[in-house]
């Protein structure tokens, strides 16, 4: 590792970044493009300060377009929003081939537990149609779980 500070320092901001789009998608159902942007351009800084070789961050960049394109079909069935989609993409972009897969399992057990939730209140408050789920929610916490894996790997 080049910078372990350094590195650390970068989580934390990925951590503060995905808590604060779950705050902003359950406030608006939207995740800014600059936020994304963000969580995307930090990846590169990442992989130079963890001193990633060329054929791992070649195998993220590779894992990120395969979650797009995955979940890129989600928002065409109308079960994502644009938002949510390339976050997750995004985040993909600072986890390994496995951590991704993990990430995958995780969000989708959060979203799942999230959607029966707001089911669940949307009913009990008498509402008709469908209501919104501000996946990003789901996405900040299959996140932040994989980052809380790296971090109490470290005790391990």
């Amino acid at each position: 590792m080049m910078n372990i500070g350094f590195t650390d320092l970068l989580i934390l901001a990925l951590a503060a970044t995905l808590l604060f789009a779950a705050v902003v998608d359950c406030r608006t159902f939207t995740i800014s493009n600059w936020l994304n942007l963000g969580v995307a351009l930090g990846a590169p800084v990442f992989w130079w300060a963890a001193g990633l070789p060329l054929h791992e961050i070649a195998w993220q960049v590779a894992f990120a377009a395969g979650v797009f394109v995955l979940l890129a079909l989600a928002f065409y069935a109308g079960m994502m929003g644009g938002g949510d989609v390339k976050l997750a993409a995004a985040l993909a972009l600072w986890f390994s081939p496995p951590a991704t897969i993990r990430f995958l399992v995780l969000m989708s057990i959060a979203g799942g537990v999230l959607t029966l939730l707001v089911l669940l209140v949307h009913r009990a408050r008498g509402k008709e149609g469908k209501p919104e789920i501000p996946y990003g929610v789901a996405i900040a916490v299959g996140g932040l779980l994989i980052l809380a894996q790296r971090i109490f790997n470290q005790f391990a």
